[in-house]
Order: C-alpha cells, then structure tokens, then sequence
C-alpha cells in the first residue's frame, strides 16, 4: 500500500515534523524521565516512546488519507520499517533534547 509514492513521500513528511517537534516536547513533558519512569537508559525509553507515538499518528494519518480510496489495509509493520529509516535523526534530535 506505501508503495505509492505520493503517499510515502507525505508519510516521510509527516515522520519529519514530528521528529522536530521533539525537543520542545522532551523539555516540556519528560523533565526527569529516568525518576519518573524508573528506566535505566532515558534515550532508550524516549525512543520507543516516540516510535510508538509517530506509528500511531501515522496510522491515523493514513487512515483518513486512504478512507475515500478503495482498499485501504494498512500493515504496521510497513509503517515502523519508514519509521526506522529516520532511526538516526530520531535518536540523534532525542539525545541533544535531553544534554
């Protein structure tokens, strides 16, 4: 379904402005994360948070995209898998978030 191209190039897009979004959110929302979660590694934690957070606005997002077109299965696997392709800048923009 992702194959599309439009739809991937928005998804991306999507993927993109969240990711900027995150320091304002980290100093905001997780000022101390490692007492308040009790977590052992904070970027570890704040990345599978913000994995799960951007896969479940994406699913949201492809879903009123596709809602008028005919078909319209969505795998979650496919989405996490474009997510991962911005592993670096995802990890990247949490670990100067929280130095």
């Amino acid at each position: 379904m992702l194959q599309d191209s439009s739809i991937r190039k928005s998804l991306d897009q999507y993927i993109s402005r969240r990711i900027q979004e995150i320091p304002t959110e980290i100093k905001q929302t997780f000022p101390n994360v490692k007492q308040i979660w009790k977590c052992e590694n904070e970027i570890d934690f704040l990345y599978g948070y913000y994995v799960g957070k951007i896969e479940e606005g994406a699913l949201h997002y492809l879903l009123k995209a596709t809602r008028a077109s005919a078909g319209g299965y969505v795998d979650t696997f496919e989405i996490r898998g474009i997510i991962e392709t911005h592993k670096t800048e995802l990890m990247k923009t949490i670990t100067d978030s929280i130095n």
